[in-house]
C-alpha cells in the first residue's frame, strides 16, 4: 500500500472526554456499534499517546434504490452497497481529538463537539485576502448566506462584516502555519473551519501528533487576523449549562408583571408569511387559540405569567403561532404555524456578559462586538443635529398608588405642537397611504416632513421594541415611495392637505434623508452608549440598507422638559 506522508482529513477537538481509551469508548454509542458490527481497537501504545480505533463496514445486498428503479423499469436491478468508516480518538496533552474517515465522523455524538474549534482556527490561520467559501447566517433574517469563490477574494469584497451575522464556516488558503502538509513549495494550502478542520493532516504518528499539537499552540497564543476577529463577537450560546442558566433567567423574568426585556419579533421562518398574514392565531397551554389581527405580545406575556415558574420555556416551546391569510382562520387559508418561543427577542445579563434571545436560540455579545457596532453607528448621532426638534413636555400627576410621576404627553400632541412651533413643518402622524403588499392594512410614511422633504419618524421608547418598529418603518416607506407610484400619489396628496395646500411635493417624489427622533426612556441623552443593544444591531442594519437606497440617516435625541399638568394630553400609566 502506497504510504502518503499527508492525507485531506476534518479534525474534531472533543469536550468533557477523559485522555483514556476507555473514556473515549464510554462516549460512543455501543447500541450503534453493535449494529455497524464495527472493530474497537486499542493503538495507544503504536501511536506513544491514549488512543482508541473503531472501523465499521456495512454491507447490504441491495442498494436503497433498486426497488424504486424496478418499479420505474420493469428491470430486475441488483446492486450491492457497501458502507465503510472509521473513527480515530486520540489524547494529545490531556485534550481529546478526532479524525474521521469516510463515514466514520457519524459515530460522534453531537453534543461532544467543540462548536468553535474549527472556526476559532480558521481565523487565525487563514489569509483575509484569500478567502474562498464562507457560510452565514443571518441574525434574525430568513437566510443563510453561502458563497464560494475558487480562486480567493478579501473579506471586504465579501461583505462579510454584516452586523448580526453569524459565521458557520470558513475557508481559504493558510497564511505561513508550519503543519506537515505546508512545506510543499509552489502549492498554496487550503483549509476549512466550522464546527471541525478540514485539511491535510499527517498520516504518521509523529507527524498527525505534531499537527495537532501546532494547531493547539496556535488556537493558545495566537489572536484572530485583525480582518477575521469580527467572526467571534457575536457566538451561539452552545453549553448545555449556560443554556439552561439563561433559560432559568428567561423563566424568571416572563413571570414579572413588567417586562421591558423582552419586545416581539417575526421569526425568520415566517417573514414571507408575515406580509400576508390576516389573522394571528395564538395557542399556549392547554386553552383555545386566541385569534388576532397581529402578534399580541401582551397576551403572550400574560399567559407565559400564569404558568408555574420553571415551565414557561417548555410550555411557550410547544405553544404555537399560526397564521391565516384570512380572518376567518380556516384550513385552506393556513399560510405557516411555528414555536411560539420564536416570537420573541429577549435580553439577559450575566455579570458582564450580554446574551440576546432571538429566533428560539440564546446568542453571546462579546464586547468588542458591542463597541464595534457602537462604533458604526456613531456616525449617525453628529454633534450638531440637522434639526432643532422641540422638547418633549412630561407632567406630574398622582397615581393610583398616591406617588408623584412624571408622565409624558402623547406622541400624536408631541407631533401636533412640533408641527405649529416649527415653520413649515408638516404633522403626518396616522395620515396613512394604504399598502400596495397588503390591502387590509396601511403605512404611515413619516411622522412630521421638514420644509426640506426630510422624513422625520418620531418615538418614544422604555426598550427596544419601539425602535424596531420605528426602523422598520423607515425601511417600509422609504422602499414604498421609490418602488410605488400609487404609495407617491397619496404621499403627496396627504402633504398637499395636511398642509392646507400650503406643500406640493414633485409627482415623482423619493425622500434623500429620514430622521429617527427618539425619547428614550425619560429623557435620558441619546447616545450609542445608552441605545439598547437590540436596537444598535437594527439601526445599523437600517441605515446600511437604506444608504444602499441613497437616503441619509440620522439619529436625534428628544429632550424632555416639565410642564403643568394638562389634562387630556397624558398617557396612562
Amino acid at each position: 500500500m502506497p504510504r502518503t506522508t499527508a492525507s485531506r482529513r476534518r479534525l474534531y477537538r472533543l469536550l468533557d472526554v477523559a485522555p483514556t481509551p476507555a473514556a473515549m469508548l464510554d462516549t460512543l454509542d455501543l447500541e450503534q456499534l453493535t449494529a455497524y458490527h464495527a472493530d474497537v481497537h486499542d493503538p495507544s501504545e503504536f501511536l506513544g499517546v491514549p488512543a482508541l480505533r473503531v472501523t465499521f463496514g456495512i454491507d447490504k445486498d441491495e442498494a436503497s434504490w433498486c426497488g424504486e428503479l424496478v418499479q420505474l423499469t420493469d428491470e430486475d436491478v441488483r446492486e450491492r452497497e457497501r458502507r465503510t468508516g472509521a473513527l480515530l480518538m486520540i489524547a494529545v496533552d490531556s485534550a481529546v481529538y478526532a479524525v474521521g474517515y469516510d463515514q466514520g465522523f457519524r459515530l460522534l455524538p453531537t453534543h461532544l463537539k467543540d462548536q468553535s474549534f474549527g472556526l476559532s482556527v480558521a481565523i487565525r490561520t487563514i489569509d483575509p485576502q484569500h478567502v474562498r467559501d464562507f457560510t452565514a447566517n443571518q441574525l434574525g433574517a430568513a437566510r443563510t448566506d453561502i458563497s464560494i469563490v475558487p480562486g480567493g477574494t478579501s473579506v471586504p469584497a465579501l461583505g462579510l462584516r454584516a452586523h448580526s451575522r453569524i459565521v458557520r464556516s470558513l475557508g481559504g488558503y493558510l497564511d505561513n502555519i508550519d503543519l506537515t502538509a505546508s512545506g510543499r513549495p509552489g502549492r498554496a494550502m487550503t483549509v476549512e473551519g466550522g464546527v471541525g478542520l478540514h485539511l491535510k493532516l499527517g498520516t504518521t504518528p509523529d507527524t498527525l501528533i505534531a499537527d495537532i499539537r501546532t494547531i493547539a499552540a496556535l488556537l493558545e497564543n495566537t489572536d484572530p487576523h485583525p480582518d477575521l476577529a469580527f467572526v467571534e463577537h457575536i457566538k451561539p450560546v452552545t453549553a448545555p449549562a449556560l443554556r439552561k442558566t439563561l433559560d432559568e433567567q428567561l423563566d424568571t423574568i416572563l413571570g414579572q408583571p413588567t417586562v421591558d426585556s423582552i419586545c416581539s419579533a417575526v421569526p425568520a421562518e415566517q417573514i414571507d408569511d408575515y406580509t400576508h398574514a390576516a389573522t394571528y392565531a395564538i395557542k399556549i397551554g392547554d386553552c383555545a387559540p386566541f385569534s388576532t389581527d397581529t402578534f399580541d405580545l401582551d397576551y403572550f406575556l400574560t399567559r407565559a405569567r400564569i404558568i408555574k415558574p420553571g415551565q414557561r420555556i417548555e410550555a411557550l416551546r410547544h405553544g404555537t403561532v399560526a397564521l391565516y391569510s384570512r380572518e376567518r382562520a380556516s384550513a385552506v387559508d393556513h399560510l405557516s404555524t411555528t414555536s411560539a418561543l420564536k416570537w420573541i427577542e429577549a435580553h439577559v445579563s450575566l455579570g458582564s456578559r450580554r446574551f440576546c434571545f432571538l429566533d428560539g436560540a440564546w446568542f453571546e455579545f462579546g464586547a468588542t462586538y458591542l463597541r464595534a457596532l457602537r462604533e458604526t453607528v456613531a456616525p449617525l448621532f453628529p454633534a450638531n443635529p440637522s434639526l432643532d426638534l422641540p422638547a418633549w413636555q412630561y407632567s406630574l400627576e398622582v397615581n393610583k398608588k398616591g406617588k408623584t410621576v412624571r408622565r409624558p404627553t402623547r406622541e400624536a400632541t408631541y407631533n401636533e405642537q412640533a408641527s405649529k412651533n416649527r415653520p413649515g413643518w408638516v404633522c403626518l402622524d396616522q395620515k396613512n397611504v394604504n399598502n400596495p403588499l397588503k390591502a387590509s392594512n396601511a403605512v404611515e410614511i413619516c411622522d412630521l416632513l421638514t420644509p426640506d422633504n426630510t422624513l422625520v419618524l418620531v418615538k418614544k421608547a422604555h426598550d427596544s421594541a419601539p425602535l424596531s418598529h420605528l426602523c422598520y418603518q423607515a425601511h417600509v416607506a422609504v422602499e414604498l415611495l421609490q418602488q410605488n407610484p400609487s404609495v407617491r400619489a397619496q404621499f403627496a396628496r396627504q402633504v398637499h392637505i395636511q398642509s392646507d395646500g400650503r406643500r406640493t411635493l414633485p409627482e415623482d417624489f423619493t425622500p434623500r434623508r429620514a430622521v429617527f427622533a427618539i425619547l428614550l426612556k425619560a429623557g435620558e441623552k441619546l447616545t450609542p452608549d445608552t441605545l439598547f443593544p437590540f436596537s444598535l444591531i437594527t439601526l445599523a442594519q437600517t441605515a446600511q440598507t437604506l444608504n444602499a437606497r441613497g437616503v441619509q440617516v440620522e439619529v436625534v435625541g428628544i429632550e424632555a422638559a416639565l410642564a403643568p399638568a394638562t389634562d387630556g394630553l397624558s398617557e396612562a400609566a
